[in-house]
Formats: C-alpha cells, structure tokens, sequence
C-alpha cells in the first residue's frame, strides 16, 4: 500500500502519508487511490478540486458548507508550506469545538481528511504556499459559512497575531453566533 493512515485525535480526521519514491531526478507519489483510501473508511467519492495560492502571512478561513452541501476534504499543500486548520463543527459531536492542526508542506507530502461538518482554515508559513484539495460535495453559494480564526471560544494556536485577511475572513462570527 502505498499510503499510511493515522486516526487523529478529533472524531473523522486522518492524516495520510503517501509513499514517495525519491531519486537523483526527483521524486514521484501517488496522491490519492480510491480503494486504499476507502479501506481506510475515508470516502472515495470526491466530486470537485479545489487549488488555492497564497503569500507568507494569508490566513484563508475558517470555512464550512451547511446540510446537504457539508463537504468532506482532502487536504494537501503542493508547494511551500502552511498551517492547515480544522474545527469540529458537528452538532452531538463528541469532539464539537475542538480543532487540530497540521504542517502541511510540499516537503513532507502530508494530507489531511477532514470529514462534512468541519469548518477549514490554512495559514501560508512559506513566501508562496500552493494548497490543493478534494471535496466530496460541490461547491454552493448559498450554504457557504465560516467562524472567526481567532475565535476565543475556540483557542486556535495560529502562531502569529495580525494574518493577512480577506474582508469577508475578517468579518466572520465566532462559533456560538455562526448559523451552522
């Protein structure tokens, strides 16, 4: 099997760690592989990709979809490095408002599953970070949302004080006010 998986410690997420192969030329993985990744009791069902680019500083969430547009994610940062983020979000969870975060870089080939019902945030650590990931929901307008990434009900450990925000990530609610 060319992947490892390790069940993380809020409910649904797993870290994956593809086998890369390295050489004098470079090196080759396989990113993703549907049968070994449902084996693991991640969904193989991903129905959209998504590839975002940032400057060093960028905090980009924390996001989520509501009800049937709730997008499960497979997270990977392919250039640079960042922080990536992810909040319980799941009402009866027994895990709800607790968040883990991981180093995602090109480097360490990392990925993250966070399953429907997370809200997701990344920080860019390298002067340029590329992240990609995988949904398994499209994409609707309609049933976008997001919390505050300094939410003090939730204590997210960012390492730095003043990101570079989008107006729309700097006006987000904390939790308990956000319409989940």
């Amino acid at each position: 099997m060319p992947f490892e998986f390790e069940k993380l410690p809020v409910e649904g997420c797993v870290l994956v760690k593809p086998r890369v192969f390295a050489d004098g030329r470079g090196s080759a993985m396989e990113s993703f592989k549907r049968s070994d990744f449902v084996r693991a009791g991640i969904p193989g069902d991903f129905v959209q990709d998504n590839h975002s680019r940032s400057a060093k500083g960028v905090l980009r969430g924390l996001h989520f979809q509501r009800g049937a547009a709730a997008q499960g994610k497979l997270v990977r940062c392919v250039a640079g490095a960042v922080l990536d983020v992810g909040v319980d979000i799941r009402r009866g969870s027994p895990t709800f408002g607790k968040w883990l975060a991981r180093e995602l870089s090109a480097d360490n080939a990392l990925m993250i599953y966070f399953p429907p019902g997370f809200a997701h945030g990344f920080l860019a650590l390298s002067d340029e970070a590329g992240v990609m990931y995988k949904c398994t929901a499209e994409y609707s307008p309609a049933d976008e949302g997001g919390i505050r990434w300094d939410d003090p009900g939730i204590g997210i450990d960012w390492g730095i004080k003043k990101p570079v925000l989008s107006a729309r990530d700097a006006a987000l609610p904390p939790l308990k006010e956000a319409l989940l």
